[in-house]
């Protein structure tokens, strides 16, 4: 006898033979394509196309024959085609894209699973808020010194509380100077190595530090912690250097700082160091003779890299007595060191290529999960800022491990700033940026923030592209080989 109710229990398809081969072997209908948004483009005097997507990172160059025929593959007109051939592969790269895509709600959704995941915490830790030196560019007001005993409880019970959750803990140990309050240190960075390994959380953690007090002991706790990734500043040579940074008492530090970084060149564990050159018009003359020591020294050696910065009126009382270079100096200075460096064969940050992906270029301010933990307790989200403006101060830390924020002060600086902002909307580099590059500069004075990639992009591809021009290049031509090779190979996937 037959159940009325058995067209309401079961499907009338279940058990039907559905060929899925057969459904897999199907042709693929046309589809409408248009070019991303986040595209970049720039045609070399030899004739060459480069293309990059600020989103997806992919940068590809094409020969000058094949130029006109990509450029009407991603002409704002569309096309109609089949996803296959190199249709397929500059959609898969990111530089074609359906039709009907919006890629500004795209956006949103990347920006929302980023932003506020709770899986993730950064924190930046003020070891200490006193300092052995006295830059004379320094804008710090040297108030209080190593985090006491009851804040670092605080940030260890905080931890403690998302272990459930928590898969990505990175520390940046900050100041001040953070090695003046190594005792900080030694009670927490064991406490961050051990819960990471039991756990299973991957912990990154990095340390901004003068130098000096990076002796072989401190060295060999820190590794062994997992504090692999340094930033210190020389200023060039041993006078120039020392009319930068100065003892607290005066008296040099160049020697000290430059038999430290010796003795980590001699070390055969893994880690990381930037060597930052600040540069104004006194001590710019010197700097090749300083890059010239560093090959000599380091031979090399690829953990360590080179970063140059023009020094700025960052808010210290010495602002005034300044020799910054102007907007056009600077970059000016900026680009001989550069050139010098390349020359020796150094290491220069942000000389790798470009990087693009959503999200990579806004600021570690802008995003929920990031606290600078100051030495009583302070929450605060700017590096620069610090506690000397009251909005920057977003709440503070309990012993307890809660952090008692205040909301309105936390959206200041979390706010998907793109979302109000019709430029950044029409911008290339809006998924990269997303408006929040520096949350600060949009704070103090209303102004767009833009990254410098915006304005530099097209010249870094083009460096890009020169470097690499002894290694094989992918091309229309090369990817119609390959695909006929995997064709051949019995590999039916497009390329």
């Amino acid at each position: 006898m037959t159940n009325g109710n058995t067209i309401l229990q079961t499907s009338p398809l279940d058990g039907q033979n559905i060929d899925a081969q057969g459904l897999a072997a199907a042709p693929k209908a046309k589809k409408r394509w248009k070019p991303s948004q986040f595209n970049v483009q720039v045609t070399t005097e030899e004739g060459w196309l480069l293309l990059w997507n600020s989103y997806t990172g992919s940068m590809n160059s094409f020969r000058p024959a094949q130029r006109d025929a990509i450029l009407d593959l991603i002409s704002p007109a569309g096309i109609s085609s089949e996803e296959k051939g190199i249709v397929s592969y500059l959609a898969g790269r990111g530089f074609i894209i359906p039709h009907e895509t919006n890629e500004l709600r795209t956006i949103q959704y990347e920006f929302g699973r980023e932003h506020y995941r709770n899986d993730r915490l950064e924190l930046i830790l003020l070891a200490s808020e006193d300092c052995n030196f006295r830059c004379t560019y320094c804008y710090e007001d040297f108030k209080r010194g190593t985090m006491r005993p009851d804040v670092r409880q605080g940030v260890k019970n905080l931890v403690k509380s998302r272990l459930d959750t928590l898969r990505e803990l990175e520390i940046w140990w900050f100041g001040g100077e953070p090695l003046y309050g190594m005792r900080a240190i030694d009670d927490l960075a064991p406490f961050f190595h051990e819960v990471s390994v039991e756990r299973g959380i991957k912990l990154t953690s990095n340390m901004t530090t003068n130098g000096y007090l990076l002796t072989k002991d401190v060295a060999d706790r820190l590794l062994a912690w997992g504090v692999t990734d340094f930033q210190i500043t020389v200023d060039g040579m041993p006078d120039d250097h020392d009319r930068h940074r100065s003892a607290r008492d005066g008296s040099s530090t160049f020697q000290v700082i430059f038999d430290n970084l010796q003795a980590m060149s001699e070390r055969t564990e893994e880690f990381s160091i930037v060597i930052r050159i600040n540069f104004d018009r006194e001590n710019s003359p010197g700097l090749e003779r300083f890059l010239a020591l560093v090959k000599e020294t380091f031979k090399n050696d690829p953990r360590f890299t080179i970063a140059f910065h023009a020094v700025g009126k960052w808010g210290g009382p010495n602002d005034a007595d300044l020799a910054t270079c102007g907007v056009d100096e600077a970059r000016e200075t900026h680009a001989k060191l550069k050139a010098a460096a390349k020359m020796l064969g150094l290491k220069i940050v942000g000389d790798q290529g470009l990087v693009g992906g959503a999200g990579v270029e806004v600021c570690y301010a802008a995003r929920p999960y990031n606290f600078i933990v100051g030495s009583s307790g302070d929450l605060m989200k700017c590096t620069i800022d610090l506690d000397m403006k009251d909005h920057n101060i977003v709440g503070k830390l309990g012993t307890d491990g809660t952090l008692d924020l205040n909301t309105d002060k936390m959206a200041l600086w979390t706010e998907p700033a793109f979302e109000r902002d019709t430029g950044c909307q029409s911008c290339h580099i809006m998924a990269a940026c997303q408006g929040i590059h520096c949350p600060k500069i949009r704070i103090d004075s209303g102004e767009r923030p833009c990254p410098s990639v915006r304005r530099t992009a097209k010249q870094k591809m083009v460096e890009q592209f020169e470097r690499k021009q002894g290694e094989p290049i992918l091309t229309a031509q090369t990817l119609r080989a390959k695909e006929d090779q995997n064709v051949n190979n019995g590999d039916k996937k497009q390329v």
